[in-house]
């Protein structure tokens, strides 16, 4: 008795076909789900000149990275000439910083980040403090910190959060 299933390579080839037609749709449906890009020819002239390293590729850049850049052009555009310099003085502190420097505070600032916003006002509260100290104290503070063992860093985070959490 003949099998009415189609032969071997026609099957191979519907099998094929219905996953290349599943991964078109999957990609649609991912790509659904991001967000819009930026075209150039969206950005004001100001952007485009804080923006024009990125000119020639802007169109090939992810669409959250032309977000970003945007945003951040417009948030160079609001800064004061002294804010400005103080941005870029950061910012050549940071390429200065070896990679693995780079990557560990890339790190923090995303556990940052995914803190709760209570969280990260305490944070954000307690480095002001830090700031404000005379700089002979910030720096007995932060020599008495670096000769800690992690176990002695724990010890002093669980302490200071029980008298947190109790005061």
């Amino acid at each position: 008795m003949m099998s009415m299933s189609p032969p071997m390579p026609m099957r191979r080839a519907a099998v094929l076909a219905l996953c290349a037609l599943v991964v078109t749709f999957a990609t649609a449906l991912v790509r659904a789900d991001e967000p819009p890009g930026v075209a150039w020819s969206e950005l004001s002239p100001p952007q485009q000149q804080v923006l024009q390293a990125f000119g020639e590729r802007w169109s090939q850049l992810p669409a959250d990275r032309q977000a970003a850049l945007a945003k951040g052009s417009d948030r160079w555009l609001s800064m004061s000439p002294e804010q400005r310099t103080q941005a870029q003085q950061r910012f050549q502190n940071w390429r200065s910083l070896p990679p693995p420097q780079r990557a560990q505070m890339r790190e923090r600032w995303h556990q940052f980040r995914a803190l709760p916003p209570d969280e990260q006002q305490r944070v954000r509260q307690g480095f002001e403090h830090f700031q404000q100290l005379p700089p002979e104290r910030r720096d007995a503070l932060r020599d008495r910190w670096q000769k800690m063992t992690p176990t002695q860093r724990d010890e002093l985070r669980r302490l200071h959060n029980a008298r947190r959490s109790h005061g």
